[in-house]
């Protein structure tokens, strides 16, 4: 079972998916997949290009974001780019999603497209603490 954790209605998050997991986000209803996460970070992670083809397959788009450590001015763009392009619900996702979730709440509160409280209880929800990433 996936563990897709819903953030906004165009915006969700997940630990590590698996290739059989493209199949249920695209069941889910999701347009885009974000990976977050570098390859070979971990012995067992799927190569990127596996989940890349496997969303291809589904019609997915697929975007490869590679974020190490906290994450740069160019990863916020691009996530925000990513997002804001989509033609429907984004899945984004890395080693525990905390990245993913990371990388577009600082795009949301350097827009103003939210606020840092807003943005916090968003992370809350989700099962994630940004206050240390939003300067809190």
């Amino acid at each position: 079972m996936s563990d897709f954790r819903h953030v906004t209605d165009h915006l969700s998050v997940a630990p590590q998916i698996s290739v059989a997991e493209v199949a249920e986000a695209k069941a889910q209803g999701f347009a885009t997949l974000i990976n977050n996460r570098p390859d070979g970070e971990a012995p067992d992670q799927p190569p990127g290009a596996a989940i890349e083809a496997a969303a291809r397959a589904q019609g997915l788009a697929y975007v490869h974001i590679p974020v190490r450590g906290m994450p740069g001015p160019a990863e916020v763009e691009a996530q925000r780019a990513a997002v804001d392009g989509s033609d429907g619900p984004v899945l984004a996702f890395c080693r525990s999603g905390t990245r993913s979730i990371t990388t577009w709440s600082i795009g949301q509160a350097l827009s103003g497209a939210m606020s840092r409280g807003e943005l916090i209880a968003l992370g809350r929800q989700a099962g994630y603490d940004l206050s240390g990433a939003l300067g809190g």
